[in-house]
């Protein structure tokens, strides 16, 4: 019994016909070294051998459950401003 290695489509009036995969397209994976920003290093797989990340599992808030504020133009402090301004209102 010989299998042939493909994927299954749904043709027409319901039937489902094979198409064959296309070979020597898919890139090679191989063992990849990250870099993040922290000074994290760690490795995975991946079609390139170095990557530079921003963010890691060690650095990410979400992860971490520490939240870093960007001040985008005093944006926080006007914020804060406003709300102090609101409470003394009342």
């Amino acid at each position: 019994m010989s299998f042939r290695t493909g994927t299954y489509r749904q043709g027409l009036r319901g039937s489902l016909d094979l198409v064959e995969m296309k070979a020597a397209i898919h890139p090679n994976y191989t063992l990849a070294n990250v870099h993040c920003s922290c000074g994290n290093q760690f490795y995975t797989r991946s079609t390139k051998e170095d990557l530079h990340v921003e963010l890691c599992s060690e650095c990410h808030p979400f992860y971490t459950g520490k939240q870093k504020l960007v001040d985008t133009g005093g944006r926080v402090e006007r914020f804060q401003r406003r709300a102090a301004k609101h409470r003394a209102g009342k």
